[in-house]
């Protein structure tokens, strides 16, 4: 069968799976161990966790707040208040699942209401790992476990925090600008016919406005949009689809060019379609080219749902091996997450 049409489409989507939030909180609880010379109890803390995503960069800012409410010192009547303030940096490990692992890194610093022992107001350097667990688009189950190493006296001491909580994310990035489609073939310059003291008029025109003459358009009623070879049939259309996150539905703001591509495949029987997904570098080729294969059999089956026959769609993933971009910009990564569709003739 001899290949006929390439149509590439962009995925607008977040990175790596589905829209990002600029924003996230997680009010959190949990356990803190402390090391045994520093005479406290266990403790229960609460706090809050801020992060910011706006920035192009794959560690993400975190401030976290922790606050421990009357902790007793042992062999002792007396206790005391523990409040913690950490700046991270947070690193987040994109999967096709529910699950995103996580690692944070950061300094901070802790004060007591009351010192006894070795304890006194300190900075520390804590580490910890973690991961994300959705429940919904913009909301997850949070659990961390952080290490917390401080000075005290010229010797190191200890904590652990265990942590959890419900994250919120909120504040969506704006859209990635998509590269402008190629432009329309500006019509040739129509005919004259020369004679020896009049020039003629143009003998006729383009109705479908695609650039070629009616008298030489094979297809004569080309959608708008659509980029044409020298006969007038379509060369390239562009589309633009968007995934829910941790889905791989078509959201509902690119159904309507999905459909209108399937419309296009009805009228059209005598072609077949291969639909061919593409990632960005971000994460690891096995993972990337899952997602690529996913999201091209999600864009087949909202055609086949359009009423296109099954049998003429086939689907590819290419993973990030087919660039047309570079991957050091934001917007080179948006132009290679992308979906391609070859129409290939009966």
């Amino acid at each position: 069968m001899k290949k006929l049409l390439l149509i590439p489409a962009l995925l607008l989507g977040s990175a790596v799976i589905a829209q990002e939030y600029n924003y996230e909180i997680t009010p959190v609880i949990g356990s803190m161990i402390p090391e045994g010379n520093l005479n406290l109890d266990n403790q229960f803390l609460s706090g809050v966790e801020l992060q910011y995503n706006g920035f192009d960069s794959l560690i993400k800012p975190e401030l976290s707040f922790l606050f421990t409410n009357n902790v007793g010192y042992k062999d002792s009547d007396l206790s005391t208040d523990i409040s913690r303030i950490a700046l991270n940096g947070v690193y987040e490990y994109k999967t096709d699942s529910v699950f995103t692992p996580l690692v944070k890194a950061g300094l901070g610093y802790e004060t007591f209401s009351r010192h006894d022992a070795r304890n006194k107001d300190s900075a520390f350097l804590n580490a910890g790992v973690g991961t994300k667990i959705a429940l919904a688009e913009d909301i997850a189950l949070k659990l961390e476990a952080v290490y917390m190493l401080k000075e005290n006296d010229r010797e190191w001491d200890s904590n652990l925090a265990l942590l959890a909580g419900l994250n919120f994310a909120f504040g969506e990035k704006s859209q990635p600008v998509a590269p402008a489609s190629e432009p329309v073939a500006e019509p040739a310059p129509k005919p004259v016919v020369v004679a020896p003291v009049v020039v003629a008029a143009p003998v006729d025109g383009d109705d479908d406005k695609d650039g070629v003459l009616n008298s030489k358009d094979k297809c004569p009623k080309t959608p708008a949009g659509h980029k044409v070879d020298k006969d007038g049939c379509t060369k390239l259309v562009t589309l633009r689809v968007n995934f829910e996150t941790a889905s791989y539905k078509v959201d509902a703001a690119s159904q309507p060019e999905v459909r209108a591509f399937a419309e296009f495949l009805k009228e059209m029987p005598n072609y077949n379609a291969k639909i061919v997904g593409h990632t960005d570098s971000v994460g690891s080729d096995k993972d990337n080219q899952k997602l690529s294969e996913n999201r091209a059999n999600s864009v087949k089956a909202f055609i086949v749902q359009e009423g296109v026959d099954a049998k003429r769609v086939i689907t590819e993933g290419k993973g990030e091996k087919s660039p047309v971009a570079t991957n050091d910009t934001k917007e080179g990564k948006a132009q290679n997450r992308r979906i391609e569709a070859e129409l290939i003739k009966k």
